[in-house]
Order: C-alpha cells, then sequence, then structure tokens
C-alpha cells in the first residue's frame, strides 16, 4: 500500500482531520515564496499540494525550494507539464464533473509512461467542480460546467460514479478564489455515499469555514488562493487545525 494514501487512510479512519497548503508555482516565485518558506517552516500543514491549471515549468524548482519543509509534497496538476519526478505523491486527477475528454484521460496519457517509471506515489482521484460563485480557473481552462452548487443529487451520483471507477480519493472544488465554499449540505450529504477518502477546497477564506468542511464531512480540507494575498494566515489555519485534533 502506498505511505502517503495509506496514511490518509489511516487517519481518516480515526476520524483525524487533514490540512492542506496549495502552493501554485508559476505564482510561488521571489517575495511570495519568501513569505510562504518563512511560515511553513514553522507551521506545518499535513500536505503540501503543489499546482496550478495552466501549463508551468517551474514546478520542479519550487519542489527544490521545499525540500528542507518535513511535509508530504504532492502534485496537484492541471496539466500533464506539472509532473515533476521530484514530488512524493501526485493526484492522478480526472475531472470527472466534466465532459471535456481531454481532462477526463487525455492529459493522463501524455504523462502516463514517464509517471510510471517514476518512484512518485500514484493517488488516482475523482476531480468535482462545483459552482463556488465566480468563473473559476478551472472552468475556464477546462470548457467544462462546474455542478450547482446546490445539485446535491448530481453530486452524489458523480462522486459514487468515480469511487465505483476506482477512484481512491474524490475531490469536491469550488475552484480558486471561489466567492462561496461548498455548502455544509453538500459535503455531508457526498461524504455519506463514500467509502473512500474525500478533500475539499475552494472559496475557504476562514477558520470557520474550514470548521465548517471539517464538522461537515471532510477528511482534507485545501487552502491555497487566500495564502498567495495573506500568507502570514497559513500559521494561523495550521495552529487552528492542531487544536481542532485535540478536540
Amino acid at each position: 500500500m502506498s505511505k502517503i494514501y495509506q496514511d490518509i487512510l489511516d487517519k481518516k479512519a480515526r476520524r483525524e482531520k487533514m490540512f492542506a497548503v496549495l502552493l501554485d508555482p508559476e505564482k510561488c516565485v521571489d517575495k511570495l515564496l519568501y513569505n510562504v518558506l518563512k511560515q511553513l517552516k514553522y507551521h506545518h500543514p499535513d500536505l503540501i499540494f503543489i499546482g496550478g491549471s495552466g501549463r508551468c515549468c517551474n514546478t520542479e524548482d519550487l519542489i527544490k525550494e521545499l525540500n528542507g519543509i518535513p511535509v508530504p509534497k504532492v502534485l496537484f496538476p492541471g496539466d500533464a507539464s506539472q509532473f515533476s519526478p521530484k514530488a512524493d505523491a501526485l493526484l492522478f486527477l480526472s475531472l470527472i464533473s466534466g465532459r471535456n475528454l481531454d481532462y477526463l484521460i487525455g492529459q493522463h496519457v501524455k504523462s502516463a509512461i514517464e509517471i510510471k517509471k517514476s518512484a512518485v506515489e500514484i493517488i488516482p482521484t475523482g476531480y468535482i467542480l462545483i459552482d463556488g460563485g465566480t468563473d473559476s480557473s478551472v472552468k475556464r481552462v477546462s470548457k467544462t460546467e462546474p455542478i450547482g452548487a446546490d445539485d446535491i443529487a448530481t453530486a452524489c451520483s458523480t462522486a459514487v460514479a468515480g469511487e465505483l471507477l476506482g477512484m481512491k480519493m474524490i475531490y469536491l472544488e469550488a475552484g480558486s478564489g471561489a466567492k462561496n465554499p461548498v455548502s455544509s449540505e453538500m459535503i455531508t450529504a457526498v461524504a455519506a455515499e463514500l467509502s473512500i477518502p474525500m478533500i475539499v477546497g475552494g472559496g475557504i477564506k476562514t477558520t470557520k469555514q474550514l470548521k465548517t468542511a471539517f464538522d461537515a464531512g471532510a477528511d482534507l480540507v485545501v487552502v491555497g488562493n487566500l495564502f498567495e494575498k495573506e500568507t502570514e494566515r497559513i500559521g494561523e489555519f495550521v495552529q487552528f487545525v492542531e487544536r481542532y485534533k485535540l478536540k
């Protein structure tokens, strides 16, 4: 069994919630990179996700900069070009909420042989885009429509289909910079249908919203866009999660 995925499964079994900081390698450079590294030196999330919506050639450089941080680095790619054998793991994302073949299987074909030859742990993940009240970069790049914020039935059916297809995790995504995060009602309903871990991300700007996602049933919550503007809040979120785990 894969090490990072097994750790996620073990924490889910213990009902221990997880938190990931998402870094876009295209944006995380210069001053932002310096500030992020300063925060991560003292405040360790469970995972660091690395990726963005478009093509990017800075992935390996960012991983190298993060080498001193004792946290698993997990690729969260928006494009086959974002793969790096230097990462610890890869979310092998399939955009199952859309019908764009390039993001269901096309990008995967481009990088499959290189990925197989690497030592990177592969975690097949069903990626479900939920309407967060804004035109997200995922929507624009993938040219797919999100599932409606109140369309819980479709979200549940899509998540279950992903699990039945063999996905090891399901990711509910409201989109980078979303106005509204995925609702607690949708998180609870989808979680009730799954036996695999569920990730929730997009639109989370406060620890109160983070707590809401955890309480609703998210196993792992991802925050990224907020920290591009307010990097110093990484510590606030990590400390909150540490306290939450002690409940």
